[in-house]
């Protein structure tokens, strides 16, 4: 096999516009169903993306004989449910940030991928793999930025819609700390190589959609520390700026790269600053493509499953300490 065949559990807003197309354009990666529990939606998806077959339920292409990996970006609190049921299938997973709607939950993946060591699963991180990230880590890593000490990022959108998946506590976990804050954790975590020691967050909710709509933390990390904000309700902006005691790595679109133009990022060392402009590709593509090579060659994936818990665990200590008005 050249490559891996895909299924896709629903007919999810990101998986059409952004996953569905990026993985017909790997190299590895081949899209052969689709599904959703109204048959007619995943009929027209798979007209309008040329996908072979449209299943009207979960099961049916879980049972798809021709679906070897299934991608999941079902709302949060069917991703751990549905990844289980696919790999009981004997499927490999990828599946949606966030893992689950708890650490304890996204647990419950970890033991369950570990009954079928055959079988590959990941999180769909997608922007550890583009390579602006790759470079980000290995400047640090050469010391380019001297010791490394702190991360300062920032993610934002508006979006106060109640029928927003997002903004439903039940369904989809709700709130901006599991949709968006967990990118800047998941930097952090990454650049620094280590889990934080302690955290301490501000996190503000919405009296009506009762979900957070602004957060701002501190990550201990012992040897530096990672600061961000994340909000919902703000106007949209994203950047990331990684801090040494000889340098600075500024990424200007560090989540939602585009597809369709160079990524610029900045390293400011001792004899200036270098402007670094990153040739075109899709994040989305190079995800599949490492996900689907690590099952082929059947070596461990990019990220393992357990990355997904730890971040997980981060998320909710932020939100213990926003409660409690003090470190965790």
């Amino acid at each position: 096999m050249s490559k891996l065949r895909f299924g896709i559990l629903s007919t999810a807003k990101i998986g059409i516009d952004k996953v569905i197309p990026a993985m017909q354009r790997g190299e590895h990666t081949e899209v052969v169903a689709i599904a959703s529990r109204e048959h007619g939606r995943a009929q027209s998806a798979a007209r309008t993306l040329g996908i072979a077959r449209a299943h009207g339920s979960y099961e049916e292409l879980l049972a798809d004989p021709e679906v070897d990996a299934v991608y999941n970006p079902l709302p949060n609190h069917l991703h751990v449910p549905l990844s289980i049921a696919a790999l009981e299938a004997g499927k490999h997973v990828l599946c949606e940030k966030p893992i689950g709607l708890s650490s304890a939950e996204g647990q419950e993946l970890v033991d369950a991928a570990a009954r079928y060591p055959k079988l590959k699963v990941m999180e769909a991180f997608m922007y550890r793999h583009h390579p602006q990230w790759r470079r980000a880590k290995q400047i640090v890593a050469d010391g380019g930025v001297g010791r490394l000490r702190t991360i300062q990022s920032f993610f934002s959108y508006y979006n106060d819609d109640p029928t927003n998946i997002r903004n439903q506590v039940g369904i989809g976990g709700g709130g901006g700390l599991a949709d968006i804050g967990c990118y800047s954790i998941s930097l952090s975590r990454f650049i620094f190589d280590a889990e934080p020691e302690r955290v301490l967050g501000i996190v503000e909710y919405d009296p009506q959609l009762k979900v957070d709509r602004l957060a701002s933390a501190i990550l201990d990390f012992g040897s530096g520390t990672a600061t961000f904000t994340c909000g919902t309700q703000l106007a949209p902006f994203q950047r990331v700026n990684i801090f040494g005691t000889a340098g600075r790595v500024e990424i200007d679109i560090p989540f939602n790269a585009p597809n369709d133009r160079p990524c610029t990022m900045r390293h400011q060392h001792a004899g200036g600053i270098d402007e670094i402009a990153l040739p075109v590709c899709d994040q989305y593509t190079i995800q599949g493509d490492l996900f689907a090579r690590s099952v082929l060659e059947d070596r461990p994936v990019p990220t393992p499953i357990t990355d997904a818990v730890a971040n997980m665990r981060v998320i909710e200590r932020v939100v213990e300490s926003g409660k409690v008005g003090g470190w965790a």
